[in-house]
C-alpha cells in the first residue's frame, strides 16, 4: 500500500532570488543592524536587549529598528528597501 503525504511550504514566493539579496558580513563592529518588529507582544523588549548586547559586547555601530503593523502581513516593500539601504544585515523577529 503506498501512502502519499501532502507538505506545505508557508512562505510567500520572493520576487527576487535569494542570491541577489544575501550579503555576509564578516564582523560587527561598527555595522547597522536593522530589526523589523512583526507587533507581536514583548518582541520590543528582546529586540531593546539584543541591540545593547550588539553594540555593548560586538561594538554595532547602529541599531535601527522598524514596525510592521500586524504579524500576518509582510513588511511593506519602502520598509524593506529602506533597510536594506541603510543596514549590514536586518533581523526579523516574534514575541509572545
Amino acid at each position: 500500500m503506498t501512502q502519499t503525504t501532502g507538505v506545505f511550504v508557508p512562505t510567500a514566493p520572493s520576487e527576487q532570488k535569494s542570491e541577489q539579496m544575501r550579503r555576509t558580513v564578516d564582523k560587527l563592529q561598527g555595522c547597522v543592524v536593522g530589526f523589523i518588529d512583526n507587533a507581536k507582544p514583548n518582541f520590543n523588549y528582546l529586540v531593546d536587549d539584543v541591540a545593547e548586547l550588539l553594540t555593548s559586547k560586538f561594538g554595532v555601530g547602529k541599531v535601527l529598528k522598524r514596525s510592521k503593523r500586524a504579524a500576518s502581513i509582510p513588511a511593506p516593500e519602502p520598509m524593506v528597501k529602506e533597510l536594506a539601504g541603510l543596514c549590514d544585515l536586518v533581523i526579523t523577529g516574534s514575541g509572545d
